[in-house]
């Protein structure tokens, strides 16, 4: 290889959208970043909305990443960005390091604002407090208290407001309405009519209702969003791992920088130990890679000159070139991104029955409220005591016990599973869980222990075992790893030399491959001193104490269990009979696995999936509801609803439990949010209420919400 010279790459700010099109066989695809999207409805229209375009036969919009994907035949991707627009909603062709950013620019705009309505609320609360509290006090000073919380409240109102204020806007510019449109109003018309009666030197204003409906309602967005991050975290990470800078080889081996999406079929890319393989390519060396990404197997492979390197997997051993043989939209890692994105699609599209009340909401507000205000002008009402009713009638049917009746219980809930070992991400998680009918297992590090262990010991000659054992221990090699921790504690032997793909050496002793010290046998790893007589060590992978236990739970509650793992068919067969599973898979790929999901939801089944392999993070995702233990891997951790903290198996059953129980309570609380609006509006439409007591009575029927979800705390 000759000299090397490092540059940095620009990126490549093309205004040419054809680069973002991806062409296969059969159709053309193009994918892209929307923002401001929020709920079924959102997805509804933009789905529809683009697929009426010329070309396009198909648009799926996921919500957790804010990705459309549109395919079809000679459409114009311009003409697809410039729909998205006119529907309201910001479009740009999707770039996975400007998402990214995107995201978390929306996190800290909200939580700002989140920040200034409440430093609001609590000095408008202590400026009105003065007045509501004071029948004597002189109508001067009254008004300089009103005059003070206008000043503190109309601009934190206006500023804390965006996020509302944006979406309508874009819905009326897009001539729709949605569930902020109400709450602008209220907002806006609270502060107007406050800033009137303040001027005319009224006994009441309702700045501090303003402000307060506003945090409330923030509360409630930021925990949402919080939410979506937490629902996005695994596509994040593929994201990212899509995203790379890698080094690609030019002319004379020049090495230049670029980010991994800029690499074409036929690129020469070094890849260093311990580096990720960027795009799908063959080697043009030797080496060992971890392939856990394909197989979910913890222990590394041998690869040779000429075999392929899936991108996903880590170089473990000597730094090597490959040849690329695909982009990085078409490598394996991409392929799990969109099996990822499809799971959560689908899960995106569960629709409770808060939701389906919802879509309600806004014409049903406008059209009471303006039966309320025209009512009272009928019977010869001021204007002033007809728009302070419509206005409470807006505040007081906001939808937040309606929307707390979920998440209520899921807050407790979850504090519940996660005192017990058991981290509940998903909003809506338990929910799914509560109707699982059948569990799909992964075999490895899920029902075992995930690592090798020394299962010859009592045969081998006396003291071989610690001799092997003090070579081992110079090595991080999990056969190695697993010698050492059946000798136990002892000296590491000097002047180890290690040969990628073959073993350990040390003068006449070598500790590796078969082939390597000369033996014969289907041993992993042998030990030879010399001309002396070569001895195996044979491994397995052992089965954790609890997944019997668990198997037979799942039993008695009538949840049936399967398994599926890339591993051979006679460990599988030995694992299976063990835990007591008669339904098995071995040999099984990633993209099997999300078939084998997708094949039984297609047949009606709710499936519970427990893996802990990047290889299962797609399975994840597309099953009904998905755990994954505490050793798992990053990505699937991110992928499944809920992560163990430990290894202890039986905290699923309890978690089963809580799931079944906490469904009932969020019926219950559903009643109590039906009765709540059932009494206040005739109330606030009779104008029998002001506006801060209608933002107050708000906050006490999530209140009543929250105190029947607490009942779950107990037992």
């Amino acid at each position: 290889m000759g000299a090397l010279t490092l540059s940095l790459a620009p990126p490549d700010h093309a205004d040419d959208l054809s680069r973002h099109v991806r062409r296969d066989a059969d159709c053309e695809s193009f994918e892209v970043a929307v923002t401001g999207a929020r709920c079924a409805g959102c997805i509804a229209k933009i789905e529809k909305g683009v697929t009426a375009l010329p070309g396009v036969a198909f648009a799926r919009l996921n919500l957790s990443t804010g990705k459309l994907l549109v395919r079809g035949h000679d459409f114009a991707p311009q003409a697809v960005l410039r729909r998205l627009r006119d529907l309201g909603y910001q479009a740009r062709p999707f770039e996975a390091a400007e998402t990214l950013s995107a995201e978390d620019a929306e996190g800290r705009f909200l939580l700002r604002c989140l920040a200034v309505s409440g430093l609001g609320t609590v000095l408008a609360m202590g400026l009105t407090d003065a007045v509501w509290y004071s029948s004597d006090m002189a109508p001067a000073l009254r008004q300089g208290f009103f005059w003070l919380a206008a000043v503190v409240t109309v601009p934190a109102s206006l500023y804390a407001g965006r996020p509302f204020f944006r979406s309508a806007w874009k819905g009326l510019k897009a001539r729709t309405a949605n569930m902020d449109l109400p709450i602008s109003l209220a907002v806006v018309l609270a502060l107007g009519l406050s800033l009137y009666q303040a001027a005319n030197q009224a006994a009441h204003t309702y700045f501090d209702a303003a402000v307060m409906l506003v945090f409330l309602l923030l509360v409630g967005r930021y925990l949402d969003y919080r939410l979506r991050d937490k629902a996005r975290g695994a596509a994040r990470h593929l994201l990212a791992l899509q995203s790379l800078l890698v080094r690609r080889l030019g002319p004379q081996d020049t090495l230049e920088t670029v980010s991994a999406r800029d690499i074409a079929v036929g690129d020469r890319v070094l890849v260093a130990g311990g580096e990720r393989v960027p795009v799908n390519g063959v080697l043009e060396g030797d080496t060992d890679l971890d392939v856990s990404l394909v197989t979910g197997e913890v222990l590394p492979k041998a690869v040779s000159q000429g075999m392929t390197a899936l991108a996903g997997s880590i170089v473990s051993g000597a730094p090597v070139v490959l040849r690329a043989t695909a982009r990085v939209e078409d490598s394996l890692v991409a392929d799990l991104a969109r099996l990822l994105e499809a799971g959560q699609q689908s899960r995106s599209q569960y629709v409770r029955l808060a939701d389906r009340a919802a879509r309600l909401y806004v014409p049903a507000v406008f059209v009471l409220s303006t039966l309320v205000l025209g009512g009272w002008l009928v019977v010869g009402a001021s204007l002033s005591v007809a728009v302070t009713s419509a206005i409470t009638v807006l505040i007081i049917t906001c939808p937040c016990a309606l929307g707390l009746a979920v998440p209520a219980v899921q807050v407790v809930a979850t504090g519940r599973l996660f005192r017990r070992g058991v981290f509940v991400k998903s909003g809506d998680a338990l929910e799914r869980l509560a109707e699982v009918d059948l569990a799909v297992l992964d075999k490895t590090g899920t029902l075992t222990l995930g690592m090798p262990v020394l299962r010859n010991a009592e045969a081998l000659p006396p003291g071989l075992l610690d001799r092997a054992a003090r070579i081992a221990r110079a090595s991080s090699h999990p056969y190695a790893r697993a010698l050492a921790a059946a000798a136990g504690p002892g000296p590491v032997a000097q002047g180890v030399t290690e040969s990628t793909g073959q073993g350990l050496s040390r003068g006449a002793e070598r500790l590796g491959s078969a082939a390597w010290i000369g033996a014969r046998g289907d041993s992993p790893l042998w030990y030879r001193d010399g001309d002396g007589a070569p001895q195996g060590f044979d491994f397995s992978d052992v089965i954790r104490p609890a997944a019997p236990a668990l198997i037979e739970a799942m039993r008695t509650r009538g949840i049936r269990s399967e398994m599926l793992t890339g591993d051979r068919a006679d460990i599988a067969a030995r694992i299976a009979a063990e835990a007591g599973i008669s339904s098995w898979q071995a040999g099984v790929t990633p993209q099997q696995k999300a078939a084998r999901m997708e094949s039984l939801r297609a047949a009606g089944r709710k499936v519970l999936m427990v893996g802990d392999g990047i290889n299962d993070a797609a399975a994840l995702a597309l099953a009904h509801v998905s755990i994954a233990p505490g050793n798992a891997t990053d990505i699937s951790q991110r992928a499944a609803d809920m992560v163990l903290r430990g290894d202890d198996l039986s905290a699923i059953t309890e978690a089963v439990d809580v799931a079944r129980r906490a469904r009932r309570l969020v019926l219950q609380n559903f009643a109590v949010a039906v009765a709540y609006n059932l009494t206040a509006i005739p109330l606030a439409a009779l104008g029998m209420v002001t506006p801060l007591v209608a933002a107050a009575t708000m906050a006490g029927s999530s209140i009543l919400v929250t105190l029947n979800a607490l009942r779950l705390a107990r037992g």
